[in-house]
């Protein structure tokens, strides 16, 4: 090896270190580099697909022109950048244009793969077609699809369930009929609501849902699946209700999903909220979408490969409709980095500073088991409010260490990690107007010691499923007045095991929405048998005749007649109170 070899080993050897690899329990002295392998292979694709995904949507960007430029162009200039072909030139200029999602001075991101290994990544992403990079919902397909082997012989092997297990075994790809139904009647209800309070002649003269969905359509935004009812006097109003305690204009509404997956609530949220912001004040599009994407939208998901997707399908919905621009940074990040390093060198970091110290010793307790809990870690748990300014203050400090030439490549990835924890701690302590996300499905008998254990610890009531869990964590996530829209198994509505979670929900949140799916709600599950139910809480005590909106469509038995029903079907109107 030269000089320059080196230095890259010893800087891959510390991020291995970061990423949870050590030194070999079955050979002294040597090191195991699993998870550093698994970074660098999804690192490595991931910039050749979002490279074909920018040059077919004419977004792939030459840094020097500031130009879109074909592949054509990339094969010509890849002589003069010492590049070896266009798909390297193309997946340099991919990263380049995504400096959020790899980082330039990742050292995964200097290692070329040898010929043998990357002409089969080409051969896969060239030999998709077109219609695949120009559609609008592929890349939620994406990581499911390469998780999909791995998930069978998780699940196959019949252990239990931990950090590198859970990703693939949990990831699945949400319907749009469930999405848009979701946010249709919290972000359409709550814009229908509005619309109705000003003008309450055409509450009372519509003819018909079709109507009043027209009525407050907004441009590129119909709110296909809004619902509304009508009450005795002939007035409609929007069947979820009007969400009265949410803040009255779009700027301030902010929207998470803490299950990120592959992005697919958030940039559905996306689009809602541009045209939200757009209409109420006037932006012009490029306007609001960088206002939506730096102010409204957060998004967590617990693996770092998927947390890429995510955050690259908002940079794509963005740019698909304004072209390349610069956009303010995604709040999109990982909840499950971890501290791997001795406490005494994480809290160095802190530069002998005692407030800073304690806030990084906070990081670090209460991120040692992230991989696993990802965002069911919640920093306000014990200190309530003042733990977000804590972990604000610690940004300046940590984008300080990350630019000092200490020479210590351990310090400098650790330094990495530290800021990617306090991003993630300031979402992950955050309140928020909407939460909607697909929960993960795991149960408890499936779960390794240290998320059964934190379960049984946190949600007594809910333990016995991770799904459940994420129930009462999304209602955690909510401020006063906020909603909560899932997607979750239907089991828990009647299960006793469930009846204390059942009661005080019921006792203590609106329950907006009840809309029963049943099996077969999914397109692509096979050999699996998931009944679900969405769901539409507010963090609202229920006035004693408070009344609930229900829809069954579990009888249909594919995705395409329960979407019909959700828009077609009868909706009940039963008290909250009797249901309790």
């Amino acid at each position: 090896m030269d000089e320059a070899a080196r230095t890259l080993r010893r800087q891959l050897r510390a991020q291995a270190k970061q990423l949870g690899d050590g030194e070999s329990l079955h050979k002294p002295g040597a090191y195991e580099i699993k998870h550093l392998a698994e970074k660098l292979a999804y690192d490595q694709w991931h910039r050749l697909l979002f490279a074909r995904y920018l040059l077919e949507n004419n977004l792939l960007i030459s840094p020097e022109h500031g130009v879109a430029v074909s592949l054509d162009d990339c094969e010509e200039l890849a002589p003069s950048l010492k590049l070896k072909d266009a798909w390297a030139v193309a997946a340099r200029f991919a990263a380049k244009e995504l400096p959020e999602i790899f980082r330039a001075d990742d050292p995964a991101g200097a290692v070329e793969l040898a010929v043998n290994d990357r002409q089969p990544l080409i051969a896969l992403v060239t030999g998709l077609a077109v219609e695949v990079f120009t559609a609008s919902d592929s890349l939620g397909w994406c990581y499911q699809f390469w998780q999909a082997e791995k998930k069978d012989e998780v699940n196959a092997a019949g252990n239990k369930i931990g950090a590198d297990e859970l990703p693939a075994v949990t990831q699945l790809f949400t319907e749009d009929y469930m999405v848009n139904f979701l946010l249709d009647n919290t972000l359409g209800a709550w814009h229908a609501g509005k619309v109705l309070a000003a003008r309450p002649d055409l509450a009372k003269t519509a003819a018909s849902e079709a109507e009043l969905r027209q009525a407050v359509a907004l441009p590129g935004c119909p709110w296909t699946y809004l619902r509304f009812i009508q009450s005795a006097d002939g007035a409609w109003a929007p069947a979820a209700g009007t969400f009265d305690g949410w803040p009255r204009n779009a700027k301030e509404l902010k929207c998470l999903d803490p299950c990120m997956g592959s992005g697919h609530f958030v940039v559905a949220m996306f689009q809602r909220v541009v045209a939200l912001r757009i209409a109420e004040e006037g932006l012009d599009e490029a306007e609001a979408v960088a206002a939506a994407v730096g102010e409204n939208l957060f998004g967590l998901e617990l693996d770092p490969r998927c947390t890429q997707i995510g955050a690259f399908n908002l940079a794509l919905a963005a740019w698909r409709r304004v072209g390349h621009c610069v956009l303010p940074a995604m709040n999109v990040t990982c909840s499950g980095l971890a501290p791997n390093a001795k406490r005494a060198d994480w809290l160095k970091l802190a530069g002998g500073d005692d407030r800073l110290e304690r806030g990084m010793g906070r990081l670090y307790a209460s991120f040692s088991d992230a991989p696993v809990l990802g965002s069911l870690i919640n920093p306000r748990a014990d200190e309530g409010d003042l733990v977000v300014a804590a972990f604000h203050e610690l940004q300046p400090l940590l984008e300080k260490a990350l630019t000092q030439e200490t020479g210590d490549d351990t310090v400098h990835e650790l330094a990495v990690t530290a800021r990617g924890v306090a991003r993630a701690a300031e979402i992950l302590a955050g309140r928020f107007t909407l939460v909607a996300t697909n929960v993960p499905y795991l149960g408890r008998g499936k779960q390794d010691d240290i998320l059964q254990s934190f379960c049984e610890r946190n949600h007594p009531d809910s333990a016995a499923d991770l799904a459940t869990c994420f129930v009462e964590r999304s209602l955690d996530f909510c401020g006063e007045s906020g909603t909560s829209a899932l997607v979750t198994p239907q089991n828990w509505l009647f299960l006793k095991t469930y009846k204390q979670l059942r009661k005080s929900l019921l006792e203590d949140v609106e329950w907006n929405v009840v809309a029963r799916l049943g099996s077969g709600a999914f397109a692509t599950i096979g050999g699996e048998v998931v009944n679900v139910v969405l769901l539409v809480h507010s963090k609202v005590k229920p006035s004693s005749n408070f009344e609930l909106t229900a829809i069954d469509a579990s009888e249909p038995r594919n995705p395409e007649e329960k979407s019909s029903a959700l828009l077609l079907g009868p909706t009940l109107r039963p008290s909250q109170a009797a249901q309790r």
